[in-house]
């Protein structure tokens, strides 16, 4: 184990500081400054090594923590790197994005903070990459099935990586105009810089993984068509659609869906024209929606150079301790100050919107905002509270509704659930003969962590349904319901 007294000698829980505000926001790049090995190895060791690790049972991937928390503490960066690629094919992108369930669950955090377990995993993996510890691993054999993967988002890239290694001829089919799907375009470079998913990317192609960029399955190619030309197909598109806000005003220009923003954001940051782009720069900015996607539009637009920001949530502002109805070991929903959040702007909650108003000239001026009531259990606003706030830019955060299923559901005859997910089973197959569903265009909108436990499960199923048997991991089962975290 760790330091039999470490979480004795050292109670407090230390991060990496984060680069000054006024230096950060001039840039793109993360906000957080090098770490400090020191630390790291102090916090490293505060993991108790429990005799039940609560922790497993918090990350859907099942990561062996007290492992590499004490291989960490130990300072075997590469025993430790081994350990945590046994479990998660993509540790650079949860110990960055990732909300961490595991520190949830975490035993020490009973009593105390809880280990950093986050900061000691994205650790691990930038000390591997940084001395050249990951390496391709190609398949012994070749198979000679091929499977299609539809959608290049963790799921997908998980799913492509597991099948690739398993000795199939795996395609990886991307709509847009390059691989990685909200990795690339939805994630802004202040919170994960492209370099990471880049460099994944290239290990992935060492091991015979082929990615096919700017093909839109469905448009470019038929579905029918890609299950004719394939011995199994992956579905992780994703759940895009995103949840619209119908009110008066709704159509004036100055009204966008967050993603629409975020896209043309990180294009233009990766260096590419974008004509007409969405800009905060100058503009008073209205972003509806407390979520992560929302926080995104605030640091995108603080670096844009907005006027102001202003970020309004339609619910009450959740606690800064554990409620009772979330105990441990739970995820609890808590009242959380993100990067973007330190950088300026105002939060309100409990804040309904009314209406988008217009100037003379038919642009946006405003919203039309009261505060929320909560009658029989809905939340509506309340009459004789309503208020302007100066407006000239509006991103809509409210989450997603499920994946885009105007062209497979036609073209492959599949069934579709109460809450617009793709339907499958708990080998994650639908009712096509080697179709397969993995991350949220079956689960619903959730988390990154989620994707790849799902996308590395959805693979041992298809290993399966192609050789009658598999050996690659399945770390958890599908539940043929969508589920929103």
């Amino acid at each position: 184990m760790a330091d039999p007294k470490g979480f004795l000698k050292v109670t407090e829980r230390e991060l990496p500081k984060r680069r000054p505000v006024p230096v950060r926001i001039m840039d793109w790049k993360e906000v957080y400054e090098p770490g400090d090995s020191a630390q790291l190895r102090r916090q490293a060791g505060r993991c108790m090594d429990c005799g039940v690790p609560f922790c497993h049972q918090g990350c859907p991937l099942g990561n062996l923590i007290p492992e590499w928390n004490d291989l960490m503490w130990r300072g075997e960066g590469r025993a430790a790197i081994e350990r945590l690629h046994a479990t998660n094919n993509f540790p650079e992108f949860t110990g960055r994005l990732c909300p961490a369930p595991c520190e949830s669950a975490c035993v020490l955090g009973i009593n105390q903070p809880a280990v950093t377990i986050k900061q000691v995993e994205v650790s691990i993996i930038d000390q591997a990459f940084g001395n050249g510890w990951v390496q391709p691993q190609p398949p012994g054999r070749l198979t000679g099935k091929t499977v299609a993967v539809v959608g290049s988002g963790p799921a997908g890239l998980a799913a492509a990586q597991q099948l690739t290694r398993a000795g199939h001829t795996v395609a990886v089919f991307e709509r847009d105009d390059r691989i990685g799907g909200l990795l690339r375009y939805g994630i802004p470079d202040f919170k994960m810089e492209k370099r990471h998913l880049d460099q994944r990317l290239a290990q992935m192609t060492a091991e015979g993984t082929r990615f096919r960029a700017g093909v839109d399955i469905g448009t470019d190619i038929g579905w029918d068509e890609l299950r004719s030309r394939y011995d199994a197909v992956v579905v992780a598109t994703g759940a895009m659609v995103p949840r619209d806000l119908p009110i008066p005003g709704r159509d004036l220009p100055g009204v966008h869906f967050a993603m629409e923003y975020l896209v043309q954001g990180n294009r233009a940051v990766a260096g590419d024209p974008v004509f007409d782009q969405i800009s905060a720069e100058g503009k008073h900015v209205v972003v509806l929606g407390g979520g992560d996607t929302g926080a995104d539009c605030i640091g995108t637009a603080h670096r844009q150079g907005a006027l102001s920001v202003t970020n309004l949530a339609i619910g009450r502002q959740p606690g800064e301790v554990r409620s009772s109805s979330q105990p441990w070991p739970m995820h609890p929903t808590l009242f959380e100050m993100q990067s973007a959040h330190e950088e300026g702007g105002t939060r309100e909650y409990l804040v309904s919107t009314v209406e988008f108003l217009a100037n003379d000239a038919g642009e946006l001026r405003a919203v039309r905002v009261a505060e929320t009531e909560f009658v029989d259990g809905r939340r509506v606003p309340k009459s004789g509270t309503e208020r302007e706030i100066p407006a000239d830019l509006v991103l809509l955060a409210l989450g997603f509704t499920g994946p885009e299923t105007e062209t497979i559901q036609p073209q492959l005859e599949l069934d579709v659930t109460d809450r617009g997910a793709l339907a499958r089973d708990a080998q994650y197959a639908t009712e096509q003969p080697g179709v397969f569903v993995a991350g949220d265009a079956g689960r619903g909108q959730s988390l990154i962590v989620w994707a790849i436990a799902e996308g590395r499960a959805a693979a041992a199923a298809v290993d399966r349904y192609l050789e009658g048997d598999t050996r690659l991991p399945s770390p958890i089962a599908a539940t043929a319901r969508a589920f929103s975290v």
